[in-house]
């Protein structure tokens, strides 16, 4: 009998301990991903690395700084802003050492993966050689850049400036084509975004960040939007509209015409079909020239091509570039062709810091990887099978509008009426955050605002994009 009671005992001692320990692993989890989640959240991909204890300041110091020393223009994401301080290919971690699936930072400046090794390995060597301006002296790590970026490109696209941002890159474009054909008209399309200067903020129209800035000569052509448009994916009726500005609001003649081909800020919006190669035609007979501003969709990311201009079945005047060409650090190119990179020679243009040995060291680098890694084709058959599963997506929500984008630039537009498409401004900021809560981060734009971009590194995997998509689908649920 004595040994019965003990045995009982020991079961329910056992039943006890094991109650105990299931609670604090609910606890735990709960912990990391929010009190509300219970353990059948999606669980995120095993990943192998755990970062170093942080030991600076909290996101709360940082954020009162922030608001005392910093520009008042400058946002955050979320309602309590993370405070990122490592990261690793496509995971970042904060303060406290969670990690998060990046699912926006591609777009950002990342392309291969943040802090990937064979990138780190080529800074690092270079700083330790020489880090100097390039206006006077020679170094190879610029001109072999130069060279392996060229080879990128076609037709007689081979003649490299470097800067140090997208809005120099667009700005230097900009003035090339006025130099080149003597007029001082630019037309740009509504809802782009081209920088942060005042030639490129004229250029950028409507855009939902408010970053218009009126400029004389600039000219606004209707935007090619399938969703929103007037004229739904037909290119050739919002390529008349172009036609139209040449004819009736500058003197015949344009000095250039500007595109993103995906709108990146404005909402990953891609272009009506036909439009590209309709108005290249149009700006062409005007005397312009085509300038693909390839910050945001360039470098393998729309996965069918290594520019997005290529999908259109044109050949650019110019080429403008940055962001992921760097991977993360400060980069830009223009790049065009030797009769239009010769009207510089009538001005003395220079850049102090654009295409130094060390940032360049960091593109050439970048290009290596996108081709050993395979990251083109990564973006394809990755950015294919997550465009799939956020279409299932939409048909399961009515909050889901629109999922549109190639590779591993996709946009997702909440509406809260489908017919009306009317914008789901405070859902997209519910679900953003109940998203972070959960270890997602994605990205915000559009005119209205109502738009996930999403646009990851380009090393992102299908186990990612099951997480990304089941995190929403699980947010979407709960609301």
């Amino acid at each position: 009998m004595m040994n019965k009671a003990a045995a009982a005992a020991t079961m329910v001692k056992t039943a006890i301990r094991r109650s105990a320990v299931k609670t604090r692993l609910v606890s735990t989890y709960a912990d990391v991903i929010s009190p509300e989640y219970d353990v059948s959240t999606p669980k995120m991909p095993a990943f192998d690395y755990s970062p170093p204890p942080y030991t600076g300041p909290t996101a709360a110091e940082i954020l009162k700084k922030r608001k005392e020393f910093l520009s008042p223009s400058m946002f955050t994401f979320y309602n309590q802003p993370l405070n990122v301080v490592d990261g690793r290919m496509q995971y970042l971690f904060d303060e406290n050492g969670r990690r998060y699936l990046d699912a926006f930072g591609g777009i950002a400046t990342v392309s291969c993966g943040h802090c990937h090794p064979d990138i780190v390995d080529a800074i690092v060597k270079q700083t330790q050689r020489i880090q100097h301006s390039t206006i006077l002296y020679l170094n190879s790590a610029i001109a072999d850049f130069a060279e392996a970026l060229a080879s990128k490109l076609p037709g007689d696209l081979k003649v490299v400036f470097f800067t140090n941002s997208g809005t120099e890159a667009n700005e230097l474009a900009l003035m090339m084509a006025k130099l080149y054909t003597g007029c001082q008209d630019i037309i740009s399309l509504r809802n782009a975004y081209h920088g942060n200067a005042a030639g490129t903020m004229g250029a950028t129209a409507q855009c939902n960040w408010k970053f218009n800035v009126v400029q004389t000569g600039v000219h606004h052509a209707m935007n090619p939007d399938p969703y929103r448009g007037l004229f739904g994916a037909d290119g050739e009726k919002y390529a008349k509209d172009v036609q139209d500005l040449i004819d009736f609001g500058t003197s015949g003649h344009v000095a250039g015409f500007i595109c993103e081909a995906i709108q990146g800020v404005g909402g990953i919006v891609e272009l009506a079909p036909g439009y590209l190669s309709c108005v290249h035609d149009i700006v062409k007979k005007a005397g312009g020239l085509f300038i693909a501003d390839e910050v945001q969709a360039g470098f393998a990311r729309t996965g069918s091509h290594f520019w997005g201009f290529e999908s259109h079945g044109v050949v650019p005047d110019i080429v403008t570039m940055a962001k992921g060409i760097g991977n993360g650090i400060p980069l830009g190119a223009v790049v065009t062709t030797p009769e239009i990179a010769s009207v510089l020679t009538r001005r003395s243009y220079f850049n102090t810091f654009g295409g130094n040995p060390v940032c360049t060291s960091a593109g050439h680098a970048v290009l290596k990887v996108i081709e050993k890694e395979k990251l083109q084709e990564n973006a394809h058959v990755v950015g294919t099978y997550l465009k799939e599963r956020l279409t299932a997506l939409k048909d399961k929500y009515e909050l889901i509008g629109d999922v549109r984008g190639r590779g591993l630039m996709l946009g997702v537009e909440l509406v809260t009426d489908r017919q009306k498409k009317t914008p789901a401004k405070a859902e997209i900021l519910h679900v953003m955050d109940q998203m972070k809560e959960m270890g997602v981060l994605v990205g915000k734009g559009g005119f209205y605002g109502n738009v996930f971009r999403i646009t990851p590194p380009l090393c992102f995997t299908k186990e990612d994009a099951d997480y990304l998509v089941d995190v929403m689908d699980y947010v979407m649920a709960k609301m």
